[in-house]
């Protein structure tokens, strides 16, 4: 129903509706925003209305994500409305995004990245320090199994608990509070709030590497709805595309998901894709860690048609090269594939099963 909304404007002229799904939380609402100002500057004619929901995983409070063991905890509930035709877009975290999405779905668009590393934000009885220098046995904020695998190997001295909830919430939990030294969250989030001051320190990949699709928003639409596909096409922005699908290539070929700690780093240089991936047991003890790099440069002699209903994990992005594409997808399962053969899929079976058990 909501494909055909129109509105009569005063000049007699009928404009389409385009409903945007979304969650309910501020950063949800703050993202939703800066996509619809953008759809709003390259096709002035639209009516946007933006459409709040709670998922399941805003509901969920009292129990780590890594527990609940649901890969769409914050996208099922959108992706019903979009089914229903309630709504014809939804826009997500990329990083919340699972690698397969249900059939029926594609994500139309990546927008350029935002910083993709995680912050620390300390207590305000910390001011001043690093995780480096906070005091032995300091408790460190997270609700994320690759921060804490990484950051236990790189500073053994601090401990790591679980800390849920939205970023005002767990920011209040932080300053309110005498439970945390810190709490680690994605840098994107507090930068996008207009929260940069409380950033005491962003972690570099040799410190934690990040989440696969970490800082990219993304426009999830159905697949069979070319004009919808068409319009938010534009928003692409290449680099991240084809960053963001060698790293989702590379998460789904080990069947990672936010039950084991994964996690990737990506860079575009010199028109070549670098990728490094790593995979770590529950405590950090154990890990792998690998990179690879491929050739991004489009063969201008062969600028084939690409074909508008292949999707690459997930992503549909038809003015992109489609070799180039495949490069990049073929590249996160060829990183994948040299981490299982040294022995990453027992890491992840035995960080699964302990977290189960947890």
């Amino acid at each position: 129903m909501s494909k055909e909304a129109s509105s009569q404007e005063g000049n007699g002229k009928v404009s389409r509706v385009i409903r945007i799904g979304t969650r309910k939380s501020q950063l949800a609402r703050i993202q939703t925003d800066s996509v619809a100002e953008k759809l709003k500057e390259l096709y002035p004619d639209i009516h946007l209305e933006i459409v709040g929901m709670s998922t399941t995983g805003d509901k969920i409070l009292d129990t780590a994500l890594s527990k609940i063991g649901e890969k769409s905890l914050f996208t099922k509930e959108l992706e019903n409305a979009l089914d229903r035709n309630e709504v014809d877009l939804v826009v997500h975290s990329l990083k919340d995004l699972p690698t397969a999405l249900p059939p029926g779905f594609t994500i139309g668009a990546v927008l350029k990245r935002e910083s993709p590393h995680d912050a620390v934000v300390l207590h305000p009885k910390n001011v001043g320090k690093t995780l480096d220098s906070l005091p032995e046995n300091s408790v460190i904020g997270t609700s994320s199994l690759r921060r804490a695998a990484q950051l236990k190997k790189r500073f053994p001295h601090l401990e790591f608990r679980d800390i849920r909830g939205n970023l005002n919430t767990r920011l209040k939990k932080l300053d309110e509070k005498e439970d945390f030294g810190a709490i680690i969250l994605a840098a994107a989030g507090l930068r996008r709030m207009g929260w940069e001051n409380r950033i005491s320190q962003i972690l570099e990949p040799e410190d934690c590497m990040y989440a696969v699709g970490q800082g990219a928003l993304a426009v999830e639409v159905r697949a069979r709805d070319a004009d919808i596909l068409e319009m938010v096409s534009v928003l692409h922005d290449n680099d991240t595309v084809l960053r963001c699908i060698a790293e989702r290539a590379f998460l789904k070929h080990l069947e990672g998901g936010c039950s084991v700690p994964v996690a990737v780093h990506t860079e575009v240089k010199d028109s070549q894709l670098y990728l490094t991936g790593a995979v770590y047991s529950l405590d950090g003890s154990d890990s792998l860690k690998e990179t690879m790099e491929t050739s991004i440069a489009a063969d201008n002699k062969n600028l084939e048609e690409v074909d508008e209903r292949v999707q690459r994990v997930g992503v549909t992005a038809h003015k992109i090269s489609g070799e180039v594409q495949d490069r990049a997808e073929r590249l996160g399962v060829d990183l994948a594939n040299l981490l299982l053969s040294k022995g990453a899929k027992e890491i992840l079976t035995v960080a699964r099963q302990l977290n189960d058990a947890r």
